[in-house]
This record gives C-alpha cells, structure tokens and sequence, in this order.
C-alpha cells in the first residue's frame, strides 16, 4: 500500500500520488498516461496531473489498482 510519508516530490498537490516503492513497471503510464509519467531521472512514476472529472478518476482508480507494487496512493483530497 502506498505511502503518503513516502510520496516523492515530483508528484502534483492532490489526492493522487506515487511513492518511492515504485519500480518503474510503467502500467501506470500506459493505463493513465494524462495523470502519470516517468522521472527519467529517478526512474520512478509520478502524477503530473491530478483526474478531475469522474471519468478521470475512474481512469486513475484503474491505474491504482492495478499498481504490482500498490505504489500509487489516493489520500480522498
């Protein structure tokens, strides 16, 4: 389960985040890609912007279930 103590800095203020157990799978992206991409840097995934609408957040919701790591957090912002 995500973490938000451990939610990397790359990620936009909001409910959705990525945390450092993040492994680079990229699935996020690839489900989600409005919402989620990579830090070439870091290798590791974050949310560049927050869904807003509710087929948005059903997009990103799909995305945080299917997270192998459960490195996608939504803290209900």
């Amino acid at each position: 389960m995500a973490t938000l103590a451990d939610r990397t800095p790359e990620n936009v203020p909001g409910a959705y985040y990525v945390d450092a157990s993040c492994i680079d799978c990229g699935q996020c992206e690839v489900m989600a890609p409005d919402f989620f991409v990579r830090n070439p840097d870091t290798g590791l995934g974050f949310v560049h912007r927050q869904p807003v609408t509710e087929d948005e957040i059903a997009l990103a919701e799909e995305a945080r279930l299917a997270c192998a790591t459960s490195s996608i957090g939504n803290d209900g912002q």
